[in-house]
């Protein structure tokens, strides 16, 4: 068992802390509303800092899962953050979906304190998070990466380390990528099927046992087709994690036109009001275009 910290209560980092905790870690955490953090210990025992520095006192690795590279930077070695309490040896694990140049520069920063920093972006959505399945997608060095996977495994269905510092962000952006595309899809084929006059639900029943099957599919057509959004990956953290792939892409020469429509797409579900909605709002989209 380790002494860690985990900084960001959102709806993602909230239920991994409490993973660590369950499993017989010693968790502190730390959250900018400190409400959240009392409301954590409140339910999982454990004790809340007031700063991220605070919470990495003493701790062996420190988890972070807040929401861009700004919050990132910040509870790094802003004021009060987290490296200015880590001392040689320990390792900074980051799960938020960020660029992978700020993850780079974060690395060296680290190195350069005898700190390690692993770059773990995360898959599965608040539900993964909750049930303890999510997919992790890391980068960084062997060893560090070593040390940690086993802690992680309380709240993985696969962690795995696919190269060196900032692969893990460019396989998360590989991941948003391909959601982007599965779910204009099925928005598309779900609006066709309702234009047509067909049953929604028995569409899905029959073609999701072939090669239309997906995630996606499998676990929201049923919202979708009730027009029901409050829930799951919001459009706003859509767009800046799409804004991420697209940066890369400019830099890197990848060509990936459907994201970049698919990303003009969710800007108009925001335009209706639905920054918040879960991500499987652009069938309200087309609906709105009748």
């Amino acid at each position: 068992m380790a002494k860690v910290a985990f900084l960001g209560l959102g709806v993602m980092g909230y239920p991994m802390a409490g993973h660590l905790q369950t499993a017989g870690h010693e968790v502190t955490v730390f959250n900018r509303t400190a409400t959240k953090a009392e409301a954590w210990v409140a339910e999982h025992d454990g004790a809340m800092a007031k700063t991220p520095e605070e919470a990495a006192l003493g701790a062996e690795i420190v988890f972070a899962c807040v929401g861009n590279d700004d919050d990132l930077h910040d509870v790094c070695i802003g004021e009060g953050g987290a490296f200015h309490g880590m001392s040689n040896g320990t390792i900074f694990v980051d799960h938020t979906t960020v660029s992978a140049t700020v993850t780079r520069a974060l690395f060296e920063t680290a190195k350069a304190q005898g700190i390690a920093f692993v770059d773990a972006p995360i898959s599965g959505g608040q539900a993964g998070a909750e049930n303890g399945i999510l997919s992790i997608m890391c980068g960084g060095d062997q060893r560090a990466y070593d040390t940690t996977e086993p802690v992680m495994q309380v709240y993985s269905k696969i962690c795995r380390r696919i190269g060196e510092s900032g692969a893990g962000q460019l396989t998360k952006m590989c991941n948003q990528i391909a959601i982007a595309g599965v779910v204009q899809g099925l928005s598309e084929a779900l609006h066709f099927a309702e234009k047509a006059g067909l049953d929604g639900r028995a569409v899905v029943e029959v073609i999701s046992q072939g090669a239309a099957g997906s995630w996606q599919m499998a676990n929201r057509h049923e919202t979708m087709l009730d027009d029901h959004f409050d829930h799951g990956f919001a459009v706003d953290w859509m767009r800046k994690d799409l804004g991420i792939c697209l940066d890369e892409a400019n830099d890197n020469d990848a060509s990936l036109p459907l994201t970049a429509l698919v990303d003009q797409f969710y800007k108009d579900v925001q335009k209706l009001g639905g920054g918040r909605w879960d991500t499987s709002s652009l069938i309200r989209r087309l609906r709105a275009m009748d």
